[in-house]
């Protein structure tokens, strides 16, 4: 299936690529960190666990702080798209109500 790329799917496209870069990057850094013994090991096979953990935990905010101007753009686009729902959702109600009460009209009509 193929997605249309929209200005909002490349916004949150290219937000998502950069979270995941500064995670690689924190990744390679703990990593390396870990195995040349500067930071310390996980218990027994929990070592993978450990870097990947402790990437997460160092990118979070990192992510948080370099990344703010890419985040409002991307949730600029969220906001949009979801109130262009909003309406398309309103307007369906106000076309089922319309309908509802033209039939109801309709039958009290023919009941006279």
């Amino acid at each position: 299936m193929f997605v249309p790329l929209t200005e909002e799917w490349i916004e949150m496209l290219r937000y998502t690529l950069m979270r995941l870069g500064i995670f690689a990057g924190c990744f390679l850094v703990v990593w390396g960190l870990v195995y040349s013994g500067i930071a310390p090991r996980g218990l027994g096979d929990s070592n993978y666990m450990w870097v990947v953990l402790l990437a997460l935990v160092i990118s979070a905010p990192i992510s948080f702080v370099v990344l703010r101007g890419a985040r409002d753009r991307a949730s600029e686009q969220v906001v949009a798209r979801v109130d262009r729902a909003r309406a398309n959702l309103e307007r369906n109600r106000a076309q089922e109500d319309a309908a509802v009460d033209e039939a109801a009209t309709g039958t009290a009509s023919q009941a006279s």
